[in-house]
């Protein structure tokens, strides 16, 4: 089992973030996890060029954003930590989000599982874990749920996080299904049928994808 930490704090090994997720990582025994600091990488804007959708994943933009959506591709499950800005995700996280549109046409996190992390200073985090969820489903992915703290991170939250991290892995091991999620992951992979049909003269690659896996 693989496992993915895209850290979003700019404090890196100092954020109150990244302890938390990491505590989670301790509940995920047997499992092999990687860390990668986001603010380590060169991540660019999205320009709506659409490249990306008619040659799968290629993309002008010269930066590394290439590499980390190829480690969320290979991953069982992904976990996505963020601190607390203006009640959303960081800027940089929010950029590796736009330039992965990709995943979200061809549903690429299928059969995958996100995990929320995220701290603040109000504790007040309800609106980015419904974020961090709402990108999961457009992805494909189901949502394992999530943990928010205030900070300083309490002890307390330390052992939630841990036990997360055991629901977390089991999750992953029976690949448990979220009814109520697996309908609007089908319902968001419906639209975007009817997306790529339409575009298929320019979506090139997306639409051989989905003919490949037999969608259309």
């Amino acid at each position: 089992m693989k496992l993915l930490l895209l850290s979003a704090s700019p404090r890196k090994e100092k954020s109150q973030t990244l302890l938390l997720a990491k505590e989670v990582l301790k509940g995920c025994a047997g499992a092999q996890s990687e860390i990668v600091h986001l603010w380590d990488f060169k991540i660019g804007f999205c320009r709506h060029c659409e490249v990306c959708h008619k040659k799968i994943l290629a993309c002008p933009i010269p930066d590394d954003v290439g590499g980390i959506l190829k480690k969320m591709l290979e991953a069982d499950g992904i976990l996505l930590a963020s601190p607390n800005y203006i009640n959303q995700i960081t800027a940089g996280m929010k950029a590796l989000f736009d330039r992965s549109t990709h995943f979200i046409h061809c549903k690429r996190l299928l059969d995958k599982y996100i995990l929320g992390v995220v701290s603040s200073g109000s504790g007040q985090d309800k609106p980015v874990l419904d974020y961090l969820k709402h990108y999961a489903h457009t992805c494909g992915a189901q949502y394992a749920g999530g943990i928010a703290s205030a900070v300083p991170v309490s002890s307390e939250k330390l052992k939630e996080a841990f036990q997360l991290g055991e629901k977390f892995v089991s999750i992953i091991k029976t690949k448990k299904q979220f009814d109520d999620q697996i309908s609007i992951i089908e319902a968001g992979k419906q639209h975007f049928k009817k997306l790529v049909q339409l575009r298929k003269e320019e979506w090139s690659e997306e639409y051989q994808y989905w003919q490949n896996k037999g969608w259309l």
